[in-house]
């Protein structure tokens, strides 16, 4: 791994010196003889595009940056839930100009490897596996764009500056085209793996994953359900047997993970802050937090919502729950980071593990006013390896993995209506290793039979909230089923301040919140009733606007460029 990392590095600082010659060589021209000379500078050109910032999730849940519903940041909104996304907001204009970048660079790599010289010094049968490699990034920076501006500027070659002044947009149906287009030559001249002893790099599967991802984000089902099919035909990944294990820092090489980019304390490729994640008594802040619509989505162990199961009881919300989601959020009264986790109102001390002895309780907002609004905190992924190394962690940021090709294969299918054992097969899998037995036993998790279409398009969105939640891809799947403008335009809920809840709470027990939502047909609690009784708090109202369907063109391309048009409604 720290193999992999270390070339990629090596890779940038080599670009950065050989970008310096702006006087020999314009950034607009490559040359063949300053680079892709031999076989190690067409490595180290392909590495550079494998930064992580090329590959940014749309939200990751360690910062302020929350744009779904699953997560949010103390009494804090990003303008998607503000409804007040523009044309300068410095994520979507970030997303903009690193993919662009990325598509220049293998723009760059494809014309030179294209070129008579490269072609005279590597073997047709590499340069197809190196061309492959930088269509295929080209295909998913596109894809990224498409799935969140529509109609982008496309370009498959090198271009002038003054050229890329006067582009506009290409339709998205074109683009999608081209997009295909590489991911196809990818899916063709990849290999399925490497030697186990070689660099870590794009295959044939990751080609086919993430050609179905963009598939079943713009509904081609059918073309989604192919490469999906494809990728699980390979027979190169399986679902990692400990579903909360796979998240961990420590976890390496994951035969689930079909595609990620490394991290590496050593070379300083971490993430952070993570200390808006980790409890309040290990140090942190506990500011970013899941939220209660993402805890009320998990499903009882009988297989029904909160509001359906005789299993759920609100006294003990974490019980005779899906076993994701105490892999998902710090259950109450468990150990976590050193201490028993208890966020009860009353609760003003706790224990600290290492000494057995009572300490104050500082995720007791009685106690720490900053602590958890809701009562909740993080745990997929975290461990005590986290309070190591100033709270730098290198987890490998995942971009995809088997468990959501299987989920998305299931979808295309439902939505085609094309429902049979196979489809069944994909999610029930996943939710057999969620409760850590075989697909075949049935008895010991609530195994999906339904063949009935509308049953089975909800039961697959509530498995993809249970199984995905803090990878993000939330925002996408809200986005892709038209049901933003419902979930993001309701409020952000949480918990009484301490001295109120203590004053209005008759059964002691019921402090979490006071009752059992309904859950609706997308698998949404509705808190509105609970609201009523002045039982639970109003943190923040949010507020959708339909625009936002789409992202707005940055400001700076519309300014430069009179051919540039923007998205309406910005």
């Amino acid at each position: 791994m720290k193999k992999n990392i270390y070339i990629a590095a090596l890779s940038i600082l080599l670009l950065a010196s050989c970008q310096n010659s702006l006087d020999l060589y314009p950034l607009a021209e490559p040359s063949a003889e300053k680079w892709y000379s031999n076989e190690t500078e067409i490595q180290l050109a392909l590495n550079d595009l494998y930064r992580i910032e090329f590959w940014q999730w749309d939200e990751d849940g360690t910062s302020v940056n929350y744009i779904s519903d699953d997560g949010f940041y103390r009494q804090t909104l990003t303008p998607v839930k503000a409804g007040t996304v523009t044309s300068q907001w410095a994520f979507s204009t970030t997303l903009w100009r690193n993919s662009y970048k990325a598509i220049a660079r293998a723009n760059r790599a494809i014309v030179a490897l294209n070129s008579p010289e490269t072609k005279a010094k590597v073997n047709q049968a590499k340069l197809d596996v190196y061309l492959a490699e930088a269509r295929l990034h080209r295909a998913a920076q596109y894809a990224k764009l498409v799935n969140k501006f529509g109609d982008v500027v496309y370009s498959d070659n090198v271009i002038s500056i003054e050229e890329a002044y006067t582009k506009g947009r290409t339709d998205k149906k074109t683009v999608s085209a081209k997009i295909y287009e590489d991911f196809d030559y990818a899916i063709a001249n990849l290999p399925a793996s490497y030697a186990a002893s070689a660099v870590k790099r794009a295959t044939k599967g990751v080609a086919m994953a993430l050609k179905a991802r963009f598939a079943l984000y713009e509904k081609d089902y059918k073309v989604a359900s192919d490469a999906a099919k494809a990728c699980m035909d390979l027979n190169q990944y399986v679902l990692h047997s400990d579903y909360a294990n796979l998240f961990l820092q420590s976890t390496k090489n994951s035969r689930e993970v079909i595609f990620s980019v490394p991290r590496s304390l050593e070379l300083k490729v971490t993430t952070g802050p993570t200390s808006d994640i980790i409890s309040r008594n290990s140090g942190g802040f506990a500011a970013a937090n899941p939220s209660w619509d993402l805890f009320c989505s998990y499903l009882c162990i009988d297989g029904k919502t909160i509001d359906k199961s005789p299993l759920y009881d609100p006294r003990n919300p974490f019980k005779n729950r899906d076993p994701r989601c105490t892999a998902t959020i710090v259950e109450f009264g468990q150990p976590h980071l050193g201490f028993i986790y208890d966020p009860h109102p009353n609760a003003l001390q706790v224990t600290r593990l290492s000494t057995n002895t009572k300490v104050t309780n500082n995720d007791n907002r009685a106690n720490a006013q900053f602590a958890s609004f809701n009562g909740l905190i993080w745990k997929k992924g975290v461990d005590d390896s986290w309070l190591l190394n100033g709270r730098l962690i290198e987890p490998e940021q995942i971009i995809v993995r088997y468990a959501d090709v299987l989920l998305m294969y299931a979808e295309a299918k439902i939505e085609q209506n094309q429902i049979d054992k196979s489809v069944l097969d994909a999610i029930n899998s996943v939710r057999a290793r969620a409760y850590k037995v075989a697909l075949t036993a049935t008895t010991s998790y609530p195994a999906i039979t339904t063949t009935n279409q509308a049953e089975l398009r909800r039961e697959l969105r509530m498995e993809r909230r249970m199984e995905l939640a803090f990878e993000g891809l939330r925002y996408m799947d809200i986005v892709r089923w038209r049901i933003a403008g419902k979930v993001l335009n309701r409020p952000i809920y949480g918990m009484l301040d301490p001295v109120d809840l203590r004053s209005k709470v008759v059964d002691k027990n019921l402090w979490f919140f006071p009752g059992t939502p309904r859950i609706d047909e997308d698998g949404t609690p509705d808190f509105s009733e609970m609201e009523k009784t002045g039982l639970i708090k109003n943190l923040v109202p949010t507020t959708w606007n339909d625009r936002q369907y789409l992202w707005p063109i940055p400001t700076a391309e519309i300014q430069i460029n009179s051919n540039m048009k923007q998205n309406d409604g910005y």
